[in-house]
């Protein structure tokens, strides 16, 4: 009988054991991001020799370094009058060549390029009165999203934006 209470015993020991974990698994929530929009409207490209055609702005607060910055060209207007986005990076194919619209960003600032295989400064349309929409989410979402992060409306949706609380950048 000793043998079974002590075997009983360590079977019982075994059990909670392996069945006590401190695991979580739900997936982790964000909370120190609040996902923001930020608007540029109908801003210009300035240009210098070390940045070339750029547009240069920072932020009102630093964003988390754990966020991630999207931007979107305004491409337009729909039927109803509503913006039509386009995600950068973006090559636009003209009659004169390539147009590049690419950017990079700190949690202090952003930075928005044109650049092209021809002189962009001939074709203007592409580089005066451009409005850009700047997104700020979290990057804890990660590549496992399901969303499609070219498409504004679908970002905006999944992280739960509210884009008429849009700021001035």
């Amino acid at each position: 009988m000793k043998n079974y209470f002590s075997l009983l015993l360590i079977a019982l020991f075994g059990f909670v054991a392996v069945s006590c974990t401190d695991r979580i698994d739900d997936p982790v929530q964000d909370y120190d991001t609040y996902s923001v929009t930020y608007d540029l409207k109908n801003v210009n490209f300035v240009y210098n020799a070390t940045d070339g055609y750029h547009i240069s702005r920072t932020f009102n607060t630093p964003i988390f370094s754990s966020d991630v910055v999207l931007v979107y060209r305004q491409n337009g207007t729909a039927n109803n009058g509503t913006p039509v986005w386009q995600s950068i990076p973006r090559t636009l194919f003209l009659t004169q060549g390539e147009l590049d619209y690419d950017f990079d960003f700190t949690v202090n600032d952003i930075m928005i390029y044109a650049g092209g295989n021809y002189d962009i400064s001939t074709t203007p349309t592409y580089l005066n009165n451009q409005t850009f929409r700047v997104v700020v989410v979290p990057a804890s979402a990660g590549k496992n999203a399901n969303v499609d992060y070219s498409d504004y409306n679908a970002v905006i949706k999944f992280f739960n934006i509210d884009d008429s609380k849009v700021i001035n950048l």
